[in-house]
């Protein structure tokens, strides 16, 4: 079955799937095929497209988790350049910025920037404790983020939820200047009011950046005392 029309949307076409790219980090060809409703062969076409322009790669196999019979599904991620596409045109002009602003003010300059940066975008969030609940603020923050250019999802798992940012506006600033990410982080857990877990981030070279939130209280046992 030939696909429909699809010469005349190409551009558009490759445009949605480096979004899917982008916020799945990495997809394969038939999850992508099933969100935009075209066939995996199709999509495979495009993919190898993207791969051609240096857009796109193959994402490594996972080296954990549970291995099922044959082989896995090949997927894919987006590659440096394929990530500039989604917001670094301002890098370079960032950096010097940044870099003026410490040799001007020194490091206090530098993260009180950053922290007046997190709160713009974290502005009128109602923090937990002040009628608000845990995963409501989790999901407040995780919109303030996507409003900012991060593609940022919430991940349930056991005891916690993470904040995973797919794409973050502002990575290649952040590896030279920590105290963006510090800030954020220092952000959200006061809006929280608990300890968050930085697990990775885009800005140290991995793919995703994931905050761990526990949910679930740790209870330490009662230590004996000395001579019972």
């Amino acid at each position: 079955m030939s696909e429909p029309r699809l010469a005349a949307n190409d551009g558009d076409t490759r445009q949605r799937i480096l979004q899917l790219l982008l916020e799945h980090n990495p997809a394969s060809a038939t999850l992508i095929a099933e969100t935009l409703g075209l066939s995996a062969a199709g999509v495979r076409r495009h993919i190898d497209i993207l791969v051609d322009e240096g857009l796109a790669e193959t994402a490594p196999a996972p080296s954990t988790g549970p291995r099922g019979r044959g082989r896995p599904a090949k997927s894919y991620r987006l590659t440096d350049r394929g990530r500039a596409r989604f917001g670094h045109a301002y890098d370079h002009l960032a950096t010097a910025a940044l870099t003026a602003l410490r040799e001007a003010g020194g490091e206090k300059a530098v993260t009180a920037f950053a922290k007046q940066r997190i709160d713009d975008i974290l502005h009128g969030i109602t923090p937990v404790g002040d009628a608000a609940e845990t995963q409501d603020v989790v999901r407040a923050v995780v919109q303030a983020f996507r409003r900012a250019g991060y593609a940022a999802t919430i991940n349930e798992n056991t005891g916690g939820v993470q904040i995973c940012q797919h794409h973050c506006p502002i990575s290649h600033v952040a590896s030279d200047f920590p105290e963006l990410c510090a800030a954020e982080h220092e952000a959200v857990s006061k809006l929280l009011g608990q300890h968050t877990q930085p697990l990775a981030t885009i800005a140290d070279g991995n793919g995703i950046c994931t905050t761990n939130i526990p949910l679930t209280p740790v209870i330490k046992a009662p230590q004996e005392r000395s001579g019972q």
